[in-house]
């Protein structure tokens, strides 16, 4: 569930927060096409400085790893077991079973954070049938990259934390991104859970990482959906996890998207900017 993540800046000269902004040619890891979140990999997040006015551009490990954990081997076997590399929107605060969340704490004390996005990469499952036209328990996985239009970067919600890396004595940085339900499009293309990352735009984004939200509004914003019509979508080659890059590619046999999204109204979980 949203575990392939672009970061790969290539025309912007600066990344902007409202009236704040950072030059791209400051940092050097805008590299990344596909970012994999099982390979506990570094990628770019945005903190704020201490009296939230500024915010400054970081490098942390793709995955959330409480500080109690002692070890990077602890860590990668947490990370495994449990795939904190990112949170539900609703369960900020309490879980699914309505108990206090592990992602509590991070947003109490402050510790969140802004995933830079320059595309999404998830899969479509498609039935597979098999000699007798019979559906088989096996998918065919078609991966797509979603963008959103007109934007070569946007951001998601996060929340970071940093624990003490015991081989090397470094202290860590690490994040995981918020999802929310589904929008239109992306039930059609992450079909198997019907998640996608949320995408939060300029104001929403600003309010996350630097405002003093109440709870029942931080909420609201780790749930917020875009709208269908506001993203575009390609398919790319199924060797992404291998070149890490996004490489456009068609599929004759794959039924097209359905657009009808397009001509109605879509109820959107979309908090006021």
């Amino acid at each position: 569930m949203c575990y392939y993540n672009g970061q790969k800046v290539t025309r912007a000269e600066f990344i902007k927060l409202k009236a704040l902004e950072k030059a791209v040619s400051k940092y050097s890891f805008w590299n990344g096409g596909v970012h994999n979140g099982f390979m506990f990999q570094p990628a770019a997040i945005a903190i704020a400085n201490d009296d939230k006015t500024d915010f400054e551009i970081i490098q942390a490990q793709w995955g959330y790893v409480p500080a109690s954990v002692k070890s990077r081997d602890e860590a990668l076997a947490f990370l495994r077991r449990y795939l904190t590399m990112n949170f539900k929107g609703e369960n900020i605060f309490t879980n699914d079973e309505g108990r206090r969340s592990m992602w509590a704490d991070a947003v109490k004390n402050g510790r969140r954070c802004l995933v830079l996005s320059t595309g999404i990469v998830e899969s479509r499952h498609v039935e597979k049938l098999g000699k007798k036209g019979q559906p088989l328990a096996a998918k065919d996985k078609y991966p797509y990259m979603v963008t959103m239009k007109e934007q070569e970067y946007f951001w998601f919600p996060g929340l970071y934390n940093q624990w003490l890396d015991p081989d090397t004595g470094e202290l860590v940085y690490c994040f995981a991104l918020g999802t929310t339900p589904a929008n239109k499009l992306m039930k059609q293309i992450h079909n198997s859970k019907e998640r996608m990352p949320t995408i939060l735009n300029d104001d929403l984004a600003y309010e996350w990482l630097m405002g003093n939200p109440s709870n029942e509004r931080l909420t609201q914003l780790a749930l917020t959906q875009v709208p269908s019509r506001d993203m575009e979508y390609c398919t790319i080659s199924k060797e992404y996890l291998t070149t890490r890059e996004a490489v456009k590619q068609d599929y004759p046999e794959l039924a097209p998207i359905d657009m009808s999204y397009l001509d109605t109204t879509e109820l959107l979980l979309h908090p006021a900017a």
